[in-house]
């Protein structure tokens, strides 16, 4: 039962392999062709573990390994982020592709050697294909990138095995393998490229809001990373160990991330943050939407709260009713995408920060809103949050900011790529806000024809293309940037492969669906 709905989900990838590598054929195709047949076999693999128990750590349950839909999105991003600046001439940002694309299958590959390495007795044939696959990888990498290169894929590998080692152990049944694939190898890159600007410090090279995102996603780990630590040794939940993460916090931010950013930006980060946000009369007005649309959230929250007080203490949101909060978020981005995508990629990054820093107090039982926070956001836990942390609302956060962050501005002329590309930073929008939204409110209140092996039905998945496609109508009309310059039968193509990947998967969708949908369309 389990098995035939990783057949077709594993069928979706690798239909999009090869749906990318039509367009762009060449050496790092064989890798990743290599790749995604090496990770559907180890797949099974890690599968086969997590069912007897015999992972090195707790993963999270009722889901499958998800190792090669995760194994394949970075090295994927990549090779289509190469082609888009060798298209441009960047060559800066056409070697950078080259790395990511490298790094992604190098990480995939290491998770693949561990699943096998533990599995007993010792898969010959999955162990023989781990070794053409890592082979081919390895001497294509030799041939393609410089010593620097090499150095700064193995940094890469060298700190996705610290950071999954301390926060897999600290962090039970809050990922998949997949999953932690695709958020530690995310954070291990970012950490690295961070390391690698701070030491390359050239006046007047680089985007600020690039810094922006760097220092911050560094900046909370590390945080958090410190904090958990520390709560090892003392109770979290008391008054002085609440003051004194609150005094800690303004310590770290104030003495470290505030200089660390000043050295990259030169200037003073919070000056620069306030001239930006308020630089035009069009910022002002999104901010001020943007703030009556946070205030709906949280007045959504409070609702339900005080409904499941007056009903039930087992009372639990509806699918529905998790369901409002994408469409706010859809109101969110979609301004921001048409009038200032730059305001929007800073204004994503703060939220991602609040929302981290928030669920770091619901998490330790910070005083005075720990207590409180764990009770408002039980309500809206899914079986997807099934250990300590609740990261579903920061996942979707993550799947509508992560193709504004990724577009490759510098490789786009006049802020725009041309075809199925112009639709890149609404890939989230699309996918997610969407596509995810209208299958599940459609599937569960109208479906009846079930995809075989899964809950998902046929009614919600064929809703969900055809809104997309609409929605991809109305950005047409609404967004003068957008010129899809004919690419209809490719765009119908990608939403379609994506929304089967949704009806199919047992991952977390909303970082999965985005990022595939992105691929596609680059």
């Amino acid at each position: 039962m389990l098995k035939k709905p990783v057949l077709v989900e594993s069928l979706i990838v690798f239909v999009i392999v090869l749906f990318v590598h039509a367009v762009v054929w060449d050496r790092y195709s064989w890798c990743a062709v290599a790749l995604t047949i090496q990770a559907f076999y180890v797949q099974f693999k890690w599968d086969r573990l997590l069912q007897l128990g015999g992972a090195v750590f707790q993963f999270r349950t009722a889901a499958n390994s998800g190792l090669l839909p995760a194994s394949m999105v970075i090295p994927l991003l990549g090779i289509v982020m190469k082609e888009r600046c060798k298209a441009a001439g960047i060559v800066y940002f056409e070697r950078f592709g080259i790395v990511v694309a490298s790094t992604g299958m190098l990480v995939a590959l290491f998770l693949s050697v561990i699943a096998v390495g533990i599995t007993k007795p010792v898969p010959t044939n999955t162990c023989i294909l781990t070794g053409i696959a890592g082979s081919i990888i390895i001497y294509t990498m030799k041939h393609s990138l410089t010593v620097s290169e090499v150095i700064e894929v193995l940094e890469v590998l060298l700190i996705f095995v610290y950071l999954s080692m301390i926060l897999l152990y600290l962090l039970p049944r809050c990922f998949t393998p997949g999953e932690a694939l695709l958020v530690l190898g995310g954070i291990s890159f970012v950490l690295n490229q961070l390391i690698k600007r701070s030491l390359n410090v050239v006046e007047g090279r680089g985007d600020p809001i690039d810094f922006f995102l760097l220092v911050a996603v560094v900046g909370v780990v590390l945080l958090g990373l410190f904090f958990t630590v520390l709560f090892i040794f003392m109770d979290s939940g008391t008054w002085i160990s609440s003051m004194f993460f609150h005094t800690m916090t303004a310590v770290l931010g104030l003495g470290v991330i505030m200089p660390w950013l000043y050295r990259l930006i030169q200037r003073n980060p919070l000056f620069w943050l306030l001239q930006f946000l308020f630089q035009t009369q069009t910022r002002v007005y999104l901010l001020v939407y943007w703030t009556f649309l946070a205030a709906s959230a949280c007045g959504i929250v409070f609702y339900q709260n005080a409904k499941r007080s007056s009903e039930s203490k087992k009372h639990q949101a509806s699918t529905i009713t998790r369901k409002y909060f994408h469409f706010i978020v859809v109101a969110t981005y979609v301004p921001g995408l048409i009038y200032d995508r730059q305001l929007l990629y800073v204004a994503a990054v703060l939220c991602l920060a609040a929302f981290i820093f928030l669920e770091y107090i619901r998490y330790f039982r910070i005083k005075p809103f720990g207590q409180t926070l764990r009770h408002l956001l039980s309500l809206f836990l899914d079986e997807r949050d099934s250990g300590p942390l609740i990261l579903t609302h920061i996942y979707l956060l993550l799947g509508m900011s992560l193709p504004v962050w990724l577009f490759p501005r510098a490789c786009a002329p006049k802020g725009t790529l041309s075809g199925a590309g112009a639709l890149v930073p609404y890939s989230g929008v699309l996918a997610v806000g969407v596509g995810d939204t209208i299958a599940s409110v459609f599937g569960s209140t109208m479906g009846e024809i079930k995809w075989p092996g899964t809950k998902k039905t046929f009614e919600g998945t064929m809703t969900a293309i055809f809104a997309q496609i609409i929605a991809v109508a109305l950005i047409l009309i609404f967004d003068s940037n957008v010129n899809l310059n004919s690419s209809y039968a490719w765009i119908l193509a990608s939403v379609s492969l994506v929304s089967l990947l949704e009806a199919y998967t047992t991952q977390i969708d909303n970082i999965l669906l985005p990022l595939y949908l992105q691929i596609m369309f680059m």
